[in-house]
């Protein structure tokens, strides 16, 4: 039997009556965006980190990447802390840092997590990005300030592998390089936090490097100046990445609270750590590619 005419009409109400004031709203907002950041109505952290910017201009620059260019699929989040002090470690590659911001967007977005990265001195050295960085939440790579953080309860982000991983060529994609002396698993251990291993696959695929120009790479004061299959052989079209498919794991967190602060300080100790979170995310990185499958599925 059909409800009677008045409650069907109540029912479809919402629906067919329902007028759209985002764009009223989304102006308004952006309004009092522009009027606080004139005014200085805003506040940064010790490290320079401006969270409103982040959330509201440069995460939302790049989240169309995310969601749809590369269509990144999280794996086991809720091993990621939802609060408290926690040390992410990933595996670097690609070229351009672009894992970096992926990993970043990923962790705010779905695990309501602001990631402190660790960056590399050459970052700081460009005024540009270099400013942009620290307002994002990125810091130098070095103990003091991954201390500082982690005793803070932040979550902060470190890829061991440096340039070296990045700057890798094609034929060495998905193999870890060298993880350094550990000075990542150290401060973990000073601050007692978890460390929480991290495979990213999709951004070997993005920048496939080829080749190295060398010499205008010292020229210019950089680790490397990649030759892909499409740069520089078409200018600034071959910047445009390649759209692979994403997946990125978060492993089981590995405990250092186990440890006393002063454990930090012995060499054997933190170079097994180093090399087990290395081992973890190798296995995780190989089970992870088979996973994921073709790097340029179809779209649908």
């Amino acid at each position: 039997m059909s409800a009677p005419k008045e409650e069907r009409e109540a029912e479809v109400i919402p629906i067919a009556s329902a007028p759209s004031f985002e764009e009223p709203d989304s102006l308004a907002a952006a309004l009092a965006f522009v009027r606080r950041r004139i005014a200085g109505e805003y506040e940064v952290d010790e490290f320079g980190y401006d969270p409103e910017l982040t959330d509201k201009v440069m995460l939302e620059l790049i989240r169309p990447l995310y969601r749809h260019w590369f269509r990144v699929e999280t794996v086991e989040l809720k091993n990621v802390p939802d609060e408290g002090g926690a040390l992410v470690v990933a595996n670097h590659s690609g070229t351009l840092p672009v894992d970096a911001l992926m990993m970043q967007v990923a962790l705010h977005d779905e695990a309501g997590r602001a990631l402190r990265l660790l960056g590399a001195d050459l970052v700081y050295q460009l005024p540009v990005l270099g400013h942009l960085s620290r307002k994002t939440g990125h810091t130098l790579a070095c103990r003091e300030d991954a201390d500082r953080l982690l005793r803070k309860g932040e979550l902060v982000g470190v890829f061991p592998e440096g340039f070296k991983g990045v700057g890798k060529p094609f034929s060495e994609r998905y193999r870890l390089q060298r993880f350094g002396r550990g000075g990542f698993v150290a401060s973990a251990i000073r601050a007692g936090v978890p460390i929480v291993p991290v495979a990213i696959v999709g951004a070997e695929e993005v920048y496939p490097k080829i080749g190295d120009l060398k010499s205008l790479a010292r020229l210019f004061g950089l680790p490397y100046l990649p030759i892909t299959p499409l740069f520089p052989l078409l200018g600034p079209l071959g910047l445009v990445p390649l759209p692979s498919k994403w997946m990125i794991e978060f492993g089981e967190p590995i405990r250092t609270d186990e440890y006393e602060p002063s454990a930090a300080d012995d060499p054997m100790l933190v170079f097994n750590l180093t090399d087990h979170v290395r081992e973890v995310i190798q296995q995780m990185l190989n089970e992870l590619r088979l996973r994921r499958g073709h790097a340029f599925p179809p779209f649908f």
